[in-house]
């Protein structure tokens, strides 16, 4: 596995519709998902074709049943794009799907039946697909994984590989390889990591499909697109990923500009100078812990991530460039900002900070990358995906956003740094993008919510539009508002349901109550973000 090197990893080729190949050489397909109705055909064709306008040349829509899934393949005559129906709980929607579109995607999860096996659940659908050339997305999220593999594996990464697994390996068994699969979850550590050991458990068994990319419940606005860009740019910077999806709690139609910027921005390090490097002793890219450091003051060693210009560093700070072989010479009780000018800068800044190890070196490191955007938004997602993978891989001690436009970045560097989990200074919220299954306005709810706790550093509060992204998608979740039915809310502290069914307009109060009456409470006046 090369931390340090952008190359596309080598899989199979799906084609979808007839219009989309994904994986192989092929350019890597941005999708997003509506949250109409699937059965209002009119409004759900006017979302597809803005998503369209504005770049994906690929539509999820949900479908809860048969009628849905057919509702689908009205859709499917009124737009140029392929149409993936996304399935949960419901074999005979699936069914219907494979009939009628052109992708379905399956959970796992909740796929089978108690005492029905992956085998006898995906042979008839693997007939139908076949039949109908339909493609097939095996779709895993963290916190609805299968009882059996709860029983087996627990809620561990290891256990969403095997769910995966087992799925893919009936799939090869029955000759179907118009297959896709993901792995997601809306702890970015956690997804990171799992889709890495998931394309190393395909590698070897031989089993090369392509890889769908996405974080689950991002949220919105900055925060959102920090989250979605650490995630995804991370896995994209070492060649892994065919097709993505940013998931944002916004309309699904600005998904789209994110994921192509994201895109982007990674795919210009194809064919950059080649990074020669090797791993410190000890170093496993699998599963990355952060590299060692002499700590100096209040920087290195065990302490927090430091953000450069925001927090207070008292220690002779050292420029040092990354393309430098010999790096003895350093004083030992400096610190030093790692600067790079590579096409690849992650790259060379991570390669760096291992060549400092081997020699000797280690002092406390703050690495540097420097941006010309003018635009707020395309800063956060390259920042995002850059120093992303260089905390993901656990290579630095410290940040340094520099902006050349002065575009202030001391809060983005924070959130970059809270949504790959080194340092956390606010309140985490974890919420769906919302679909046809979401029974109330989620956009306005979610700013509703974060009105009312925003102030609470250090807690996760999901917010999801109903069951299916509920107790188990926010799983990382300390709170939880999740739909219930029409105007029907749910609390949930952790996975347990504490407060059922209350009416929506007394629910962030009883949010607030909840939260207060667990001890996590406090007031805006006692709290600093």
């Amino acid at each position: 596995m090369d931390l340090f090197n952008y190359h596309r990893r080598p899989c199979r080729t799906v084609t979808v519709g007839g219009k989309v190949k994904i994986g192989g050489n092929n350019p890597i397909a941005v999708q997003s998902m509506t949250n109409t109705n699937t059965n209002d055909v009119e409004g759900s064709v006017a979302q597809i074709r803005r998503i369209s306008a504005a770049g994906a040349p690929l539509v999820r829509l949900t479908a809860q049943g048969v009628r849905e899934a057919e509702s689908i393949g009205r859709i499917r005559e009124l737009v140029d794009v392929p149409l993936v129906a996304d399935i949960h709980f419901n074999p005979d929607a699936a069914m219907a799907a494979a009939a009628a579109t052109d992708k379905v995607r399956i959970n796992p999860g909740n796929f089978c039946h108690v005492g029905v096996s992956p085998e006898q659940a995906m042979t008839p659908l693997i007939a139908l697909c076949k039949e109908h050339g339909t493609a097939l997305r095996i779709g895993v999220n963290h916190g609805s994984l299968s009882r059996s593999i709860m029983e087996r594996y627990g809620d561990t990464p290891e256990g969403m590989v095997e769910s995966a697994m087992e799925f893919l390996r009936v799939c090869a068994a029955h000759d179907f390889h118009q297959v896709i699969v993901s792995i997601k979850a809306s702890n970015v550590v956690v997804m990171v990591r799992t889709v890495r050991m998931l394309t190393e458990a395909m590698h070897r068994e031989n089993l090369e499909y392509p890889v769908h990319l996405g974080v689950t419940e991002a949220g919105d606005g900055e925060d959102g697109r920090v989250k979605s860009a650490a995630g995804i740019g991370t896995l994209l910077a070492q060649g892994i990923g065919d097709t993505i999806r940013v998931s944002l709690s916004e309309d699904p139609e600005l998904e789209v500009p994110v994921a192509r910027a994201l895109l982007q921005h990674i795919g210009s390090r194809a064919g950059a100078p080649q990074i020669d490097g090797e791993y410190a002793p000890g170093y496993d890219p699998m599963n990355p812990q952060r590299l060692r450091s002499r700590a100096i003051g209040s920087i290195g060693g065990d302490n927090v991530p430091a953000v450069y210009g925001l927090d207070s560093i008292d220690a002779d700070i050292v420029p040092v460039s990354a393309s430098a072989t010999d790096f003895t010479g350093i004083a030992p009780d400096a610190v030093v900002l790692l600067t790079s000018s590579h096409t690849n800068a992650p790259g060379e800044l991570q390669a760096a900070r291992h060549r400092m190890l081997i020699q000797g070196v280690d002092n406390p490191v703050i690495m540097q990358i420097s941006y010309d955007d003018t635009d707020a938004e395309a800063l956060a997602i390259k920042a995002a995906a850059d120093f992303g993978a260089i905390m993901l891989n656990g290579t630095a001690d410290g940040i340094s956003i520099d902006s050349r436009a002065g575009l202030p970045t001391a809060n983005l560097a924070l959130g970059i740094l809270q949504a790959t989990r080194s340092r956390i200074s606010k309140t985490e919220f974890i919420s769906c993008p919302s679909c046809g299954r979401t029974l109330f306005d989620l956009q306005a709810t979610l700013k509703a919510v974060k009105s009312a706790t925003a102030h609470l550093k250090g807690l996760k509060i999901g917010v999801m539009g109903c069951i299916v992204n509920g107790p188990g998608e926010m799983a990382d979740a300390d709170y939880g508002y999740v739909g219930a039915g029409p105007g029907r809310i749910s609390l949930y502290r952790r996975r347990e349901c504490i407060v059922k069914n209350i009416p929506q307009e007394e629910a962030i109060e009883r949010l607030v109550n909840l939260i207060k009456e667990n001890g996590d409470w406090k007031d805006p006046d006692q709290t600093q973000l």
